[in-house]
C-alpha cells in the first residue's frame, strides 16, 4: 500500500495489483469482494456502487485516461459515531477500483477512524495471491 496526499490535500492510499498476482479477473470481481466485506461487517452499511467510467464516458466533456479500461467505486459507511454535524463531512467511505492493461489500482481516502482505516487496509491486503 502506498500513501500520498493526492492534489496535496487528500490523504489517499493506493495499491497496484498486477493481473497475474490476483485471482480477480475484472473490476466487478473486486466489487463483489468488497461488497461482501462490507455486508459481513456489522459496523458497515453498503450505500451504492458507482460506475465512474460509464458516467464519465457518457458526458460530452468527459475525459478518461486512455490506459483506464474500467473504473467503479463501492460507497459505504462505517459511521459508528455521530458526535456532531461535522463528523458527516468525511463520510461516507468509498473504495475505487480501476482496471488498466496489466493491473488493477485500488484506492481510497484515509478514514478518520483509525480502526475503520485499519479494516480497509486489511481488506486490500487480502487481494494478492
Amino acid at each position: 500500500m502506498q500513501f500520498t496526499n493526492f492534489m496535496e490535500k487528500y490523504p489517499t492510499h493506493h495499491v497496484d495489483i498486477l493481473k497475474s498476482d490476483t485471482p480477480f479477473a475484472s473490476v466487478d470481481d473486486f466489487m463483489q469482494f468488497f461488497s461482501e466485506k462490507v455486508e459481513n461487517n456489522p459496523l458497515a452499511q453498503k450505500i451504492a456502487e458507482f460506475d465512474h467510467y460509464a458516467h464519465t464516458s457518457s458526458l460530452p466533456e468527459g475525459e478518461i485516461a486512455p490506459n483506464i479500461k474500467a473504473a467503479k467505486q463501492l460507497i459505504f459507511c462505517f459511521g459508528i459515531k455521530l458526535p456532531n454535524p461535522l463528523a458527516m463531512a468525511p463520510r461516507p467511505r468509498s473504495i475505487s477500483i480501476c482496471e488498466l492493461e496489466d493491473r488493477f489500482t485500488i484506492a481510497f481516502m484515509e478514514a478518520p477512524n483509525p480502526a475503520m482505516h485499519k479494516t480497509m487496509l486489511e481488506w486490500v491486503a487480502e487481494l494478492k495471491n
